[in-house]
């Protein structure tokens, strides 16, 4: 059922071997051609490996709920899953007709209706791992976790830890993969870190002393195309880190540098209120911060890198080469937009709604009914047009912080403004004369209005 076919890899300057040369650079070796069906392919570790296990001859069958319209094109086979409800071995037999390995690179950081620790990580991949046995796959990889160990206390790394003991049981060719902190384009934690350390001032959780061994995406991808052909890593539990460990300070300042900002700041959160903080993170579905996660990262990352090393055949990436320099300007704007973009939402919210409560009355009723006057606006209407203009820029306010995915949202409020600012223009022209700026300031307003609703678009 395995073929075989001469595999060329190339190194780019980046992961070259400090000794290669340019007649070194390219490495012929003779590797088996296998079918793999492989498991979280959508998922952030899975979108990365598919093109290098495609790029290297190797035939991929996607276990997925919805497939990627461009995999036909790419060579790339889909088949139905559901992790949520393949927890029987009979559910997975007919996907693995055919199959020569499989790669589980399914994983959730925090449980989210029927997508559980225990059916995504716990009673799915058994089951698979059982059904392998039974169709004779003769290669299993499971990605697991960094500290899915005998000290684990968390239930992600309990519920990893499950899977990795049920599929070290079983006789079968297996090897348990555990990655550190992953960074790479498109990653949450990458996300997470990249915005953490273009902040201006830097928060620490407990002074930051808290040891990482961060890994980059692209040698978690080759390390896991090596480990396939790899007879030495049968029966084995991989921590995949970088070279060495670091404090997350030392961490963020590294990725600061190669965002090529200045000097980072840091201010130190006291572990009590990290505390506080990560429980009402737990109320927000997309936080990644809650108390299991907190108490992760307070026990420490870390692990031996010389299995890496032998996989790689050199160092694993520095965080300090995380980001190579063409990319460094893209990804420190990106960086700055996660912050900056909150911030400039959460303004223009409070500026509806400090408005509305000031119209409620904290300024002169009679003085905004002489305004409305002005307007033209009847006496018999101005408490009406008055209060409801207020409670309008209340609800705008509350739901530019509340309501998600709102383009209609942002062109309400561009067409309200325009709308003041040219009744206002009409009939009171002088403002535009007055030494505070009350409608040139609406400019501004107005323009960052819109780059919300381009960006936000996107």
């Amino acid at each position: 059922m395995i073929s075989h076919h001469t595999l060329v890899l190339s190194f780019d300057q980046r992961s070259s071997p400090p000794d290669a040369t340019p007649d070194s650079k390219l490495l012929s070796i003779d590797v088996p051609r296998m079918r793999i069906l492989l498991t979280g392919a959508s998922g952030f570790i899975g979108r990365h490996l598919l093109p290098v296990l495609t790029a290297n001859d190797h035939v991929v069958v996607c276990a997925g709920r919805h497939p990627d319209p461009t995999m036909a094109s790419r060579g790339v086979e889909f088949v139905e899953a559901d992790f949520t409800r393949d927890t029987d071995s009979t559910h997975w037999l007919p996907k693995l007709v055919g199959i020569d390995a499989v790669i589980n690179a399914v994983g959730i950081i925090r449980e989210k209706g029927s997508q559980t620790f225990e059916s995504l990580h716990v009673r799915a991949p058994c089951a698979l791992f059982d059904a392998c046995v039974q169709a004779g796959v003769e290669r299993v990889i499971n990605i697991s976790a960094l500290g899915a160990d005998a000290n684990a206390r968390s239930r992600y790394h309990l519920s990893k830890r499950r899977a990795d003991q049920h599929l070290a049981d079983l006789p079968l060719a297996w090897t348990i993969i555990q990655p550190s902190l992953v960074y790479g384009s498109g990653g949450t934690s990458a996300r997470l870190f990249s915005t953490l350390a273009s902040l201006p001032i830097i928060p620490l959780p407990a002074g930051g002393n808290q040891q990482v061994q961060p890994i980059h995406i692209d040698d978690v991808t080759a390390g896991i195309n090596a480990v396939l052909t790899n007879a030495a890593t049968h029966h084995s539990v991989i921590s995949f880190v970088g070279p060495s460990p670091l404090t997350l300070r030392e961490f963020l300042a590294e990725l600061r540098a190669s965002l090529r900002l200045d000097r980072p700041r840091f201010m130190s959160i006291p572990l009590g209120l990290m505390r506080i903080t990560a429980r009402v993170g737990e109320i927000a579905p997309k936080s990644l911060l809650d108390t299991e996660t907190l108490d992760m990262l307070m026990r420490g990352n870390v692990g031996d890198p010389s299995a890496m090393r032998s996989l790689l055949h050199r160092e694993p990436l520095r965080p300090d080469q995380f980001i190579p320099e063409p990319e460094a300007p893209m990804t420190r704007t990106s960086a700055q937009l996660s912050w900056l973009l909150p911030l400039l939402r959460v303004s223009i919210a409070l500026v509806w709604i400090v408005t509305g409560i000031v119209s409620f009355g904290l300024y002169p009723v009679e003085a905004s009914y002489q305004l409305l006057a002005r307007v033209g606006v009847p006496d018999t209407l101005a408490p009406l047009f008055l209060y409801g203009a207020a409670t309008f820029d209340l609800f705008l306010g509350i739901a530019t912080l509340l309501v998600r995915g709102r383009p209609l949202l942002w062109l309400c409020q561009l067409a309200l403004i325009l709308f003041y600012t040219a009744v206002i223009s009409v009939r009171m022209p002088e403002f535009w004369l007055h030494p505070y700026g009350p409608l040139l300031k609406n400019l501004p307003m107005l323009a960052a209005i819109y780059l919300l609703y381009v960006l936000e678009k996107r």
